[in-house]
Formats: C-alpha cells, sequence, structure tokens
C-alpha cells in the first residue's frame, strides 16, 4: 500500500520588502491613519485658505498667514498645525505597538528587528511626504484667487515657489519620521507626543530665556527653526538657508533614529 506524502509547507524568508509589505498593511489598517492624515490635510488647506481669503496689506487680517508678507507664507500658514499631526500619526504608529503589547508579536516575525524600525520610519515617510506635498501645492493654488492683484501674490514660475513648496512636503515627511523614532525610542505614546512638542516648539522658547548672544547663536540650529528653514521662501535674519536648515534637521532625525535602533537591539520589547 502506497503511503500518501503531504506537500512539504513552504518556508518563507523574512526580507526587507516582505517587511515593508507588513508595516505597509498595518499602517493603512489603523483607522486612526485615514482619520489623522485627512485632519493634517484639511489643516493645512483650510488654514492657507482662510489666511488668503482674509489677507489685507494693512496687517489686519485674521487667521494663520493672514498677515504674511509673501503667497507662501499665507499657503503655509497652518503647517505648524499640521506638523503636529502627522509627528503624532508617527508617534502612534511606532509607540501603539508597545501599548498594545503587538510588538511582541512583530519581533518574533522579524528576530533581526532593525527592518522593522527602518520599514516603519521608511512607510511613513513616503506617506507623509505625498499627502503634505499635495496639501502644500493644493493650499497655494486654491489661495491664488484670493491674493490675485496684492503686492505678495505669486505664482508656480515665481522664484523659489516649487522650492517652498517641496521643502515644506519634505519638512513634513521628516516630522513624520521624527515622530515614529520619538515613539519607539520611548516606547510610549504620551511620552512620544511630550518629546515632539518639545523638540519643535518648546526648545526655541527656552533659547529665548539665554543670554541674546548665547541665543541667537543656538536657535537657528534648534530642530523647529532648522526645519523652518527648509519651506521658507526669504531667509530672515539669523537663520540657515534652505539647505543647511535640511541637513542640520535631517541631522536631528537621524539622531532620534539612531537612539530609537539602538535602545530596540538593547532592550526586551
Amino acid at each position: 500500500m502506497s503511503t500518501v506524502t503531504a506537500p512539504a509547507r513552504p518556508v518563507y524568508k523574512v526580507t526587507g520588502l516582505r517587511v515593508l509589505r507588513a508595516e505597509w498593511a498595518k499602517t493603512w489598517s489603523l483607522r486612526s491613519t485615514w482619520i489623522t492624515l485627512g485632519v493634517a490635510l484639511l489643516l493645512l488647506v483650510v488654514a492657507g485658505l482662510l489666511g488668503a481669503a482674509n489677507y489685507s496689506p494693512s496687517g489686519t487680517g485674521r487667521g494663520p498667514g493672514a498677515d504674511a508678507k509673501d503667497a507662501i507664507g499665507v499657503a503655509l500658514g497652518g503647517i505648524g498645525f499640521t506638523q503636529l499631526a502627522i509627528g503624532v500619526l508617527g508617534v502612534l504608529i511606532a509607540g501603539g505597538e508597545y501599548s498594545t503589547g503587538m510588538i511582541r508579536s512583530t519581533l518574533a516575525a522579524v528576530p533581526r528587528r532593525l527592518p522593522v524600525l527602518w520599514s516603519k520610519a521608511a512607510v511613513f515617510g513616503v506617506v507623509a511626504l505625498v499627502v503634505a506635498t499635495v496639501g502644500a501645492f493644493v493650499s497655494f493654488l486654491a489661495g491664488e484667487h484670493f491674493l490675485s492683484g496684492q503686492a505678495i501674490a505669486l505664482d508656480l514660475s515665481s522664484s523659489g515657489v516649487l522650492r517652498s513648496l517641496l521643502g515644506a512636503g519634505v519638512y513634513l515627511a521628516l516630522v513624520g519620521v521624527l515622530g515614529v523614532a520619538l515613539g519607539a525610542l520611548v516606547r510610549s505614546v504620551a511620552g512620544g507626543i511630550g518629546l515632539l512638542v518639545a523638540s519643535l516648539m518648546l526648545l526655541d522658547v527656552l533659547a529665548g530665556l539665554l543670554p541674546s548672544s548665547l541665543g541667537n547663536d543656538i536657535s537657528p540650529y534648534l530642530p523647529g527653526n532648522a526645519g523652518g528653514s527648509i519651506y521658507a521662501l526669504h531667509q530672515a535674519g539669523n537663520t540657515l538657508s534652505p539647505g543647511a536648515g535640511l541637513a542640520v534637521f535631517a541631522g536631528w532625525v537621524a539622531l532620534a533614529l539612531v537612539g530609537a535602533a539602538w535602545r530596540l537591539k538593547r532592550s526586551d520589547a
């Protein structure tokens, strides 16, 4: 009598591409991803439209960016709100797995651990880049109608406009990656959000309390100020150039990722 041999189960090897696919699926399976990205996009566009609609050359406008000195400042008047929404979502994507305990299953499936962090950062960075860039262009183009005829009016062919709008997308993408890194570093949603707000906003306030000579030297290199230089159309005094701002802010993000990678390798889940 012949013996029927069961077919061998296929052996699935953990690869970088498969980890990326898994993180992509996890990211879009969360309802918070859809909601928060929608809120981020809405904040950027609505704030830009309100700023353009209420712009007044006399400086009596209302709303974010309403009194800006150029059309880019008006269009990106809501970027402060948007960066918080995107950064918080980044923290949730990484820190949320520790809060729910799902990280144990993730690391059991990917024993080398670090590909999980790189994949989370890469997936969300790309998603944030696309959403933020679309939002920046929509806000600028929609606001052109209200600013037509004003001294600050610009169009896409104006010098520096494309660089500023693309820079806003890059900046917000890096903010998202920073959120992922901070969430993985502290393994807490609340702690990650606190660090995010401190790094983007509070450090500049603290620098203002220092003696002016010291504060002026430090301020341009703080994360929030360096990031703002990436998308600014005109560089104010004591600020970095767009390229230098990108290098400094990317350095802060890389530092947070290195810290998260070190803890991921050295500490238990």
